[in-house]
């Protein structure tokens, strides 16, 4: 049998964080707006909320990227009395999506899955926007270690929910019971997982980890590349 993997992709295989804090300093300040390390934080908290918000259902991806905008401009100095939030985000994707940062380790690893145990197809499942996922997956060279991309922007879907990943199957032509859903997010990859009936494995499990597994029926966690390498490597071998 042929394994899928289904790797996430922010704060799985890129670093999400750093690409963002590039990005937002120099939109802000190419838009006569003060930049700061606290201006970021205010940012990033306020971000995942409404991510965790549109997961839900509870608003719309450009109500989301409007009120993000709208926010911080109200935390800069400087005057944003003439900028149009949704167009600055714009900029902001675009800007993100030529600064892809990969986090340490992960080229690495992919590349090691695609040689050695063989026999598995890697594809990239993410909720966001496509150009930006896109952008920074091509300026890290990861993308010539996978076999496809899926983000939620083109599919009409977010993650977790078991649409998303039924849409996936089709689209790869593949049973569940094939793929391996790899991610960093409880509330995102885990819980889409468990939704879609697929082996997981928590990548970098932070909190309570025991009651997480049994919450989410996580199959693996791995805290480390090696580690993931050889827990693949293990399901792949059996």
């Amino acid at each position: 049998m042929r394994y899928n993997l289904l790797f996430d992709l922010d704060q799985t295989l890129l670093d999400f964080h750093a690409s963002e804090y590039i990005a937002l300093g120099k939109v802000l300040q190419q838009n006569g707006l003060s930049y700061s390390d606290r201006i970021y934080d205010l940012f990033k908290t306020y971000n995942k909320t409404l991510w965790g918000k549109l997961e839900k259902g509870d608003i719309t991806r450009n109500g989301l990227f409007r009120m993000r905008f709208g926010y911080i401009f109200e935390k800069c100095e400087g005057d944003s009395s003439s900028l149009d939030p949704l167009a600055v985000n714009s900029d902001f994707i675009q800007t993100m999506s030529e600064n892809g940062v990969l986090l340490d380790g992960a080229l690495e690893c992919v590349k090691k899955i695609k040689e050695e145990p063989g026999n598995t197809a890697i594809y990239i499942i993410t909720n966001g926007v496509t150009i930006n996922a896109k952008g920074r997956i091509a300026s890290t060279g990861l993308d010539r270690y996978i076999d496809g991309l899926f983000v939620s922007e083109d599919m009409g879907v977010n993650k977790p929910s078991a649409a998303y990943f039924d849409m996936v199957l089709d689209r790869i032509r593949a049973s569940r019971e094939s793929c391996i859903v790899i991610g960093d997010s409880l509330s995102s990859d885990m819980l889409g997982a468990k939704n879609a009936s697929m082996t997981s494995i928590w990548f970098r499990p932070e909190g309570n980890i025991e009651t997480a597994m049994a919450s989410y029926d996580i199959n693996y966690t791995a805290s480390s590349y090696d580690e993931l390498f050889r827990i693949i490597k293990d399901i792949i071998s059996a």
